[in-house]
């Protein structure tokens, strides 16, 4: 028979040991890996984006579930593109004022689209999820990056001052010779 050198366990054992040994272990290969994981492999495929702009995302999916929590009164299952960009811009206006643009654009977040990539960067890492109906076209052109996060923070033009009326052309003197 033939014998495990260490052990001096039969080689039939063998399963049996394994079984035993990866009954319980199981459950860690089942186990979802963790946001911070996660978020290491996508920023090393995708080095477009930096890390704490997908931070600030989920952050942002969260401010929109609760939001949406607040006006439907019931637990949001599901976020559709559209709605996870307005509450993009409403958290991104409440965190960084009229420094949006400029985090932002730290992070290589230029327009609705760079959003989506990054959307469905965290899907292909089984972050997020996603309905059949969900695409990456749901982000493109929702609204202009320059419109939502530049002119709120613009100062107000002043009405400019209309031109004084036309006066009437004066006639010509005429002598009275």
């Amino acid at each position: 028979m033939i014998s495990f050198v260490a052990e001096g366990l039969p080689l039939a054992a063998l399963p049996i040991i394994f079984r035993r040994a990866f009954r319980n272990a199981r459950f860690l290969f089942m186990q979802k890996i963790g946001f911070a994981e996660a978020l290491e492999s996508v920023v090393g495929n995708d080095p477009r984006y930096q890390r704490d702009g997908y931070i600030f995302l989920r952050d942002a999916l969260d401010f929109t579930t609760k939001q949406q929590k607040k006006i439907k009164g019931v637990s949001v299952r599901h976020v559709t593109g559209p709605e996870l960009l307005d509450g993009v811009r409403q958290y991104a206006l409440k965190e960084f004022g009229p420094m949006v643009m400029t985090v932002f654009d730290s992070w290589g977040i230029h327009s609705c689209e760079d959003i989506g990539h990054m959307v469905f960067n965290l899907i292909g890492a089984g972050i997020f999820g996603k309905t059949e109906q969900d695409s990456i076209e749901d982000f493109k052109d929702v609204y202009d990056f320059e419109e939502a996060f530049v002119r709120p923070f613009a100062p107000a033009k002043p009405e400019r001052a209309k031109p004084p009326a036309q006066l009437p052309a004066s006639k010509p003197a005429t002598s009275s010779k």
